[in-house]
């Protein structure tokens, strides 16, 4: 079994790439052999990437690309299963890609797959009575009833407040640090891309601008407003193609 980390330029399997990777390849003995290598994503890392795990475009300038290193690491990895933490959502998928993108046809089917978060998710509740009793010490009675429900959450938001000494106490703050600030819609079907310009964030224009879309694509807006998007989704898609006449 190998357990393994990526560090990586963005989320987006598609299009971002691996900058650092660490395996520990664990033998049925209990035997193991460690694995480390970064890499030239030969794309720039964000900003706001580096903030997060502190590789920059300098660090990873003089390193192999992935695909020069492709073949050696599929043999490491020959006839292993994975895990990690999050890594059937992001980290395997992302390997994958880039083994794809060098080349390689990397066998899925015939591995298996530990993900660490999903267990910690399914053992340990993440539910509201969870919460109360991390964060108040107390059970929770009458769950699901509308009363007892709103007055554990505000013992917890009083809770983490004292608990958490660099959370600020006031709403601005507490609204960016917990809230889904790039959402265009409370669907999540539009969101705002870096430049704060409404992108589709689904289907086959995925991550392109709506106003852009609708000069394009002209039967997609009236696709989405006879299709079963939420009322409030179909409220911002008119208002920007309103915006769009107007501003001609």
């Amino acid at each position: 079994m190998v357990v393994f980390d990526l560090e990586t330029t963005g989320i987006n399997t598609s299009k971002d790439r691996i900058v650092e990777l660490y395996m520990i390849k664990v033998q049925p003995d209990g035997s193991r052999t460690d694995l480390y290598q970064r890499y030239n994503p030969e794309i720039p890392i964000p900003p706001e990437i580096t903030a997060i795990h502190g590789i920059s475009d300098a660090d990873v300038a003089n390193e192999p690309v992935f695909k020069d290193k492709a073949n050696e690491l599929n043999q490491f990895l020959l006839n292993c299963d994975f895990a990690g933490f999050n890594s059937n959502k992001f980290d395997f998928p992302m390997l994958v890609e880039e083994f794809y993108r060098a080349g390689i046809d990397f066998e899925v089917s015939k591995r298996k797959f530990i993900d660490a978060q999903k267990i910690f998710h399914l053992m340990e509740p993440r539910n509201l009575s969870a919460a109360f009793k991390f964060y108040c010490s107390k059970d929770l009675d009458n769950a699901h009833s509308a009363k007892a429900d709103t007055e554990a959450t505000w013992e917890i938001i009083q809770s983490q407040l004292d608990k958490y000494t660099n959370l600020e106490p006031n709403i601005e703050y507490l609204h960016k640090f917990s809230g889904q600030n790039n959402l265009a819609d409370l669907a999540g079907r539009l969101v705002y891309n870096d430049k704060q310009e409404v992108v589709f964030n689904f289907g086959k224009h995925k991550g392109k601008r709506v106003e852009d879309v609708f000069k394009t694509d002209y039967g997609y807006y009236d696709w989405m407003m006879q299709g079963d998007f939420p009322l409030q989704t179909k409220k911002v898609l008119t208002q920007i193609k309103l915006n769009s006449i107007n501003n001609k």
